[in-house]
């Protein structure tokens, strides 16, 4: 007997397992359930009304199991075919034989058959005879015009294979009755519910293909088709067989070993610390030999590599930055690109890595286009390696640098598109390839991973930073919509939160532990993804409370930004450029929304960026531009509420988180998407902006190589930079917003935050809290801002 919950009759608990139908009309014995799918949003039901019902409220139901019973089964017409049991015992509609007749005989093993079986619901319940038959209702439910079905367990017996095939009639239309759901409500709505299974699960690799074993017999057509089949195709990379002597080439002129040291050292302190796909005590060793063997020789594709790390290292250097080490990256990615074979064949790993890190650099230094072009590139020459499957046989060491290579591509491509509007170049059904495994590069060995006692495994962010960025499949399919719903930004919000139990407890905004600062850089994948989720609900397709909504979600997102970065003690060691983007977006809504101490917080911390990373002016350049603004619209908002009545300090600030203008300011990099912009007309050019034809002559500056012109990695000239306000400028600016004879008027209060349901422990190696990232406490250091308490200015300390 199964659980009667699991059957909608109350005097019926067993699921069904056949049914039949003579009217639609049901009896106070046999009641019809209502129905679970929505079947009167649809205008017009498959089935004719039930006149007892009642129209069902909006929402969804989720699909019961399949082994549990439908309120509605399949209905058996009546033109379907009795079943092999009634027809070797003679059943029908007619079977009119007298007893002694010739049929007689026939008709009493019929009746003794149908006798064995027990009766419908309604003549079980009113205890009378039922003759129903295999193809017809029986006559007392058809003189009530009532439904004939029968829900026992014990009732007629079906073939497995007519269960099995009536079932899947059941789901295919319920699947229908779904989708025809799924599509009113997005008519009606205009947005859908994400699926949830779009969000990885945090400790789950990407599912292994299936792939034929090898026929250990076939050695010889092995041999055969690897030797007749070049220049046809290649095997895969791991059957490839490389000529070494071949790539062999002298290396062009080296750096000093100290600086090379120098520049290995600031390499592995950042950027290794999130894109460990070199393993450090080989690359060590093969260092070493190439200064101490003369005259030095490598593999092309090693001595680009080679010179790709001093160019990361030389971004990330924590020396001060002057005008010489701006041309220096460059110089070393000269080197990387020349040391390349632009008609290479024959690519290997460090082909992929050189590539990855070109991208990085590239991308660090504002030169985004060039970057994405870079990173098409790395893409395409870790597919043709096979980096995206997990097959083959390889080392331990050999193993692990082509997942953390892939995994590395996927991260920039995936961050990339988001940032620049781009489609992904990397589609994740195509990718099987195991995550890394959570060790530092010093525990792994030829044999595989040696770890001592009381050691910590890993340091390095790569994995944290892995779980943050599968979402963003998801997340940017969402985006596609006109607005997200609550549900799917809780849906999100509940999965962001989860990633961030991946990294160390004082990553935690509301923790008031010091951050050592190399954290701020992986976490800024998590900030950045929660504010392009929330961000979203700016634009003009949602309605005021929606978009005001959004405002403080995403004002929420700069608070906690800001309280990660007030317990840093210096936030520019290791920045990258999408922490310095981040930290300029949080800035805006900090602005926006008057919290001026927070948003100083992140103005000084992009002033200690400040030339470390290119794009950090242009931040600055439209601050000083969004502050300017904002002052005068604060003023006109404050002459207008003055003429009404007294001024309403919460009606102002309202006033300026609704103003259409300065929405578009705060959300302007989403002006740069064609799909999801509304400033600009992408079907007619802008008769304000210059055209230049083929014919045209170039800017001055074009003449330059892009990597060693200021104007092209900045993005402004030499006028525009001129006349940049500076720093500190900024922060008085910031200081003194809206200084007119008007209070100032209280921030936005921050979004209530829905408290998730506790998270079961993930299991996976947090984030070392204390080795290369321990610093010491700050209880005596002085704070870069204000506290959050902190008195504000009043008009007379402005004056």
């Amino acid at each position: 007997m199964a659980e009667p919950s699991h059957n909608p009759y109350a005097r019926s608990p067993n699921p069904s397992t056949r049914s039949y139908d003579s009217s639609s009309v049901s009896s106070a014995t046999s009641p019809r359930p209502p129905s679970r799918y929505l079947g009167g949003l649809l205008g017009a039901s498959s089935r004719p009304n039930n006149a007892a019902s009642s129209p069902q409220p909006l929402g969804m139901t989720p699909l019961p199991p399949v082994n549990q019973g439908f309120p509605y089964g399949p209905v058996m017409s009546r033109e379907s075919l009795p079943s092999a049991e009634a027809v070797m015992a003679g059943q029908g509609p007619n079977h009119g034989h007298l007893p002694g007749t010739p049929g007689g005989q026939a008709q009493k093993r019929a009746y003794r058959q149908r006798r064995k079986d027990p009766s419908c619901d309604a003549c079980r319940e009113r205890k009378v005879k039922c003759d129903a038959t295999e193809t017809t209702s029986c006559s007392e439910c058809s003189s009530r015009n009532v439904k004939c079905q029968f829900t026992k367990e014990t009732n007629r017996r079906m073939s497995s294979i007519k269960q099995v095939q009536d079932l899947e009639k059941q789901i295919e239309k319920i699947k229908r009755e779904n989708s025809t759901l799924r599509r009113l409500l997005q008519e009606r709505e205009g947005h859908m519910d994400i699926d949830l299974d779009a969000l990885p699960s945090i400790a789950s690799a990407p599912k292994l293909r299936k792939r034929l074993p090898p026929n250990p017999e076939l050695t010889r057509a092995r041999l055969h088709v690897r030797n007749f089949s070049k220049g046809i195709w290649q095997p895969p990379s791991q059957h490839r067989i490389y000529a070494t002597s071949v790539l062999e080439c002298p290396a062009p002129e080296l750096p000093p070993k100290t600086v090379t040291d120098r520049l290995l050292h600031s390499f592995c302190n950042s950027a290794h610390t999130m894109f460990p796909i070199i393993h450090m005590p080989s690359f060590q060793s093969a260092v070493d030999d190439l200064y101490r063997v003369h005259p030095p020789r490598a593999t092309s594709a090693w001595i680009s590599m080679f010179f790709a790390v001093l160019a990361t290292g030389s971004l990330f250097s924590p020396e001060a930055p002057t005008t010489a080490t701006f041309y220096r990256p460059a110089e070393f990615l000269e080197s990387a690109r020349k040391a390349m074979d632009p008609w290479n064949n024959t690519h290997v790993l460090d082909n992929a890595r050189a590539l990855v890190l070109i991208t990085i650099c590239l991308n660090e230094m504002n030169l985004k286009s060039a970057a994405w072009n870079w990173l098409g590139n790395a893409v395409r020459v870790g597919q043709d390696l096979g980096l995206y499957s997990e097959c083959g046989s390889w080392s331990a060491i050999d193993t692990e640098m082509r997942r953390r290579t892939w995994w590395a591509t996927y991260i920039l491509d995936r961050t990339m598109a988001t940032e620049m509007g781009h489609p992904f170049l990397i589609d994740d059904a195509d990718c099987d390839v195991s995550l890394p495994v959570a060790v530092d590069d010093q525990y792994l060995r030829e044999g595989g991973t040696r770890i001592p006692n009381g050691a910590e495994p890993l340091t390095h962010s790569l994995l944290a930073v892995i779980h943050v960025v599968r979402s963003y499949t998801a997340l940017v399919k969402a985006l596609d919509q006109p607005f997200l719903s609550a549900t799917q930004l809780t849906t999100f919000d509940n999965h962001f939160n989860k990633c961030l139990s991946t990294f160390p407890p004082a990553c935690e905004p509301g923790s008031t532990v010091p951050l050592a600062p190399h954290f701020l850089a992986p976490l800024a994948y998590l900030f950045h993804a929660r504010l392009l989720l929330h961000r979203h609900n700016l634009s003009p397709s949602c309605s005021p409370e929606t978009r005001l909504a959004a405002v403080e979600n995403c004002t929420h997102v700069a608070l906690e930004t800001a309280s990660l970065i007030e317990r840093t003690k210096s936030p520019a060691d290791g920045a990258t450029a999408l922490l310095t983007v981040h930290i300029f977006r949080s800035a805006l809504f900090l602005l926006l929304t008057n919290y001026l101490d927070q948003a100083i917080i992140c103005i000084r911390a992009l002033a200690a960026i400040d030339a470390r990373r290119d794009v950090s002016m242009s931040c600055g350049r439209f601050l000083a531009f969004f502050i300017t603004t904002l002052g005068v619209k604060r003023t006109d908002y404050a002459s207008y509420v003055s003429r009404r009545s007294s001024i309403d300090q919460t009606e102002l600030t309202l006033s300026l988180a609704r103003d259409e203008e300065l929405l578009v300011y705060v959300s302007t990099d989403i002006q740069a998407s064609p799909n999801r912009s509304w400033l600009w007309s992408f079907q007619d050019f802008d008769t304000a902006s210059p055209k230049t034809g083929m014919g045209s002559q170039s800017h001055p500056g074009t003449s330059e190589k892009v990597l060693f012109s200021s104007e092209q990695r900045t993005g402004l000239n030499e006028e525009e930079r001129r006349d940049w306000v500076g720093w500190t400028r900024l922060e008085s600016m910031a200081r003194g917003i809206g200084s007119v004879n008007v209070p100032y008027p209280p921030p936005l209060p921050p979004p209530q935050v829905k408290s998730e349901s506790p998270i079961a422990n993930v299991e996976l190696p947090r984030l070392s809290e204390t080795s290369r990232y321990s610093v010491g406490h700050r209880g005596d250091a002085n704070p870069p801002g204000p506290k959050r308490g902190a008195e504000r200015i009043s008009i007379a300390n402005i004056i």
